[in-house]
């Protein structure tokens, strides 16, 4: 086995812990002394890592309790906590937070008065070119910390399995760094990982792992409610997906309520076309409508493109940055921009034909 290949992949794959636990059962059997002092190296970073971002999420949570912002956690350590009772579990780079939309200004105050900066430009920026992702990112200079500040799970021209505004009635309880805060209940963190893997497009294994230890390990879940939920939002598929590479990949079975289901043409080849790649490493994000896969119709699909084709983008700006009193200009430009770069794409691509028929 070249054991440096495959420490490389599961980094890419963001599955280097289960490897070091796999690897150390085994008594780092046949493991060449290089990688294995590598996996080391990474463990003892991971864990000084995972506490450091642990504390903060706590800082932070105690700072929107005080100040009466309603907030959720999940993904990050209260992913790795709820779903493998260990803070170290998992990796992950950020706090992620979600908060009522009509709550933002005030956890981004918040944010503010504990050294937080928006990563993407000003208030009045991302306003107007991100809003539509429906999260914006914050760093701390002095902390090494991020935080990723949600009012839905994805952005606005898309449908997803589970709605934001959804979720407050279902919370449960996780203890981070010795503080309870609130997280996604099962039902709904089921979702969340079939809608945020089929956005991202299975691209990393550690998904892949994710969705399978919760499918695995809650037996009380009713699979059927869970894609009946996700189907009226136009996802269904998202589910089937989650639970077909959880099988293909993993040997946990798909549960038996949805096995019918998922025997779905659409669903069967979908998943053999986003597992291909995987052995290969982390295969790069493909396009601005990588995403659509989420739709189940193609209605959505459509009203997706046009959504994303109107909606003002940092591209826009960097492509022609404008004075902020201009910026209104850019629902005009941008239809032009898309044109102009579909255009550009495709003479290039005609152009890599015809080379490959002179040759």
């Amino acid at each position: 086995m070249d054991f440096s290949r495959l420490v490389g992949l599961a980094g890419q794959h963001g599955v280097r812990v289960p490897l070091v636990h796999g690897l150390n059962r085994l008594d780092w059997e046949g493991v060449p002394d290089r990688e294995r002092k590598r996996l080391e190296a990474f463990r003892r970073s991971h864990l000084v890592r995972t506490l450091s971002l642990a504390e903060e999420l706590a800082r932070v949570a105690g700072r929107f309790r005080t100040a009466g912002v309603p907030f959720v956690v999940f993904k990050g350590a209260a992913l790795s906590v709820s779903l493998y009772g260990d803070l170290a579990a998992r990796e992950y780079n950020d706090n992620d937070f979600l908060v009522p939309e009509e709550r933002v200004d005030e956890a981004e105050r918040v944010l503010a008065e504990l050294g937080y900066r928006g990563m993407q430009g000003d208030r009045a920026f991302r306003r107007t070119f991100l809003a539509s992702l429906r999260q914006f990112a914050f760093a701390h200079p002095d902390a090494d910390a991020s935080v990723d500040l949600h009012w839905d799970f994805t952005g606005a021209h898309l449908p997803f399995p589970l709605a934001g505004a959804d979720v407050w009635t279902r919370l449960e309880p996780v203890s981070i760094a010795g503080v309870e805060m609130p997280t996604l209940s099962v039902s709904d963190l089921a979702l969340l990982l079939s809608g945020h893997g089929t956005k991202e497009s299975w691209r990393c294994l550690i998904w892949v792992c994710d969705f399978a230890t919760l499918l695995a390990h809650s037996k009380s879940i009713d699979w059927v409610d869970i894609h009946a939920r996700a189907q009226q939002r136009g996802c269904g598929n998202a589910v089937l997906l989650a639970c077909v590479l959880a099988d293909s990949l993993l040997g946990v079975p798909v549960p038996a309520a949805l096995a019918g289901a998922a025997r779905n043409e659409r669903v069967q080849a979908l998943a053999a076309r986003l597992a291909a790649p995987m052995p290969s490493g982390v295969p790069e994000r493909m396009g601005t409508l990588a995403d659509i896969d989420l739709c189940d119709r193609a209605r959505d699909k459509a009203k997706a493109a046009v959504q994303l084709a109107l909606a003002r983008s940092v591209g826009d700006y960097e492509s022609l940055p404008l004075p902020q009193s201009l910026w209104g200009a850019y629902y005009v430009t941008r239809p032009f921009r898309l044109a102009g770069r579909a255009l550009w794409s495709g003479l290039r691509s005609a152009a890599a034909r015809l080379s490959l028929r002179t040759n």
